[in-house]
């Protein structure tokens, strides 16, 4: 792995906030119209990010979509929202689907208030006149056999997304880690080394990015699910990768992460 400490610009100081870490990745990604963030599922933090970096990139009218690790079944749904008062029945309306009705914790941390309060964040940006859209890119569990076979449907259902992109417009992913890996590390366990989604879209203007964070938690399901701590780490620059089989083009890093509300039953 070829790396560099960013440096000699606003990118280079290091995240005090999640507005900070925002700001890394927009000079960081430049001109690239397909940006995907590789987080750590189930935190109260990254919904934020995403939400501060669709507020940025709608700004001066710019058109600007938004895909989700959700089933595409979610995208009528999603769209109906957006387009409501997001009153209580819209809000009881949107989380009707099986998806959002688990009835316990053992889920992967993708069913959240924090994620619902994102959805909310862009219907008010498109009620102020933003260009925004939102829909899911992935399949229900039940439809695939291997975790190769999701990541490539995934990023089948990306392709067509960003294909059918307005003019000019720039998509933002927010994905599971391994998903946003343009090649898995080179000592990754073997169940890593499948071709993950990222990979299959490198011919499209695609920047990854890892998403850390300096300490805190994430929902992990390491049977069972619960929360899990990360190992804490210094103030941190971004790091670039530049090696042509780079795993991402950048590591940037939240001040912390912390488990996100789930839903009720």
């Amino acid at each position: 792995m070829v790396a560099s400490m960013v440096c000699g610009t606003a990118a280079a100081v290091p995240a005090g906030s999640v507005a900070d870490t925002a700001t890394q990745i927009v000079t960081l990604a430049g001109n690239h119209r397909l940006v995907m963030l590789g987080e750590y599922h189930g935190t109260a933090e990254t919904p934020l990010l995403v939400a501060d970096l669709m507020e940025r990139y709608s700004r001066d009218t710019a058109p600007v979509r938004l895909g989700l690790e959700l089933p595409m079944s979610e995208n009528a749904a999603l769209a109906r929202y957006l387009r409501s008062s997001g009153d209580a029945d819209a809000r009881a309306a949107l989380r009707t689907s099986p998806f959002w009705q688990v009835k316990d914790d053992q889920h992967d941390g993708r069913r959240s208030r924090d994620m619902l309060a994102l959805i909310e964040t862009l219907r008010v940006l498109r009620l102020q006149g933003r260009d925004i859209g939102v829909a899911g890119y992935d399949i229900e569990i039940s439809t695939y056999d291997s975790d190769m076979d999701r990541d490539a449907a995934m990023a089948t259902h990306l392709r067509q997304q960003f294909n059918a992109l307005p003019a000019g417009a720039r998509m933002v992913v927010l994905t599971g880690n391994v998903h946003a890996m343009r090649h898995p590390f080179a000592d990754a366990p073997p169940e890593m080394k499948h071709r993950t989604m990222a990979s299959y879209l490198l011919d499209l203007p695609l920047y990854s990015v890892r998403v850390e964070a300096l300490r805190g938690q994430f929902w992990g399901c390491m049977n069972p699910c619960r929360a899990l701590t990360l190992r804490e780490l210094p103030a941190q620059d971004p790091v670039v990768e530049t090696d042509p089989e780079r795993s991402y083009d950048v590591w940037v890093h939240l001040p912390a992460l912390s488990v996100g509300t789930l839903t009720d039953p």
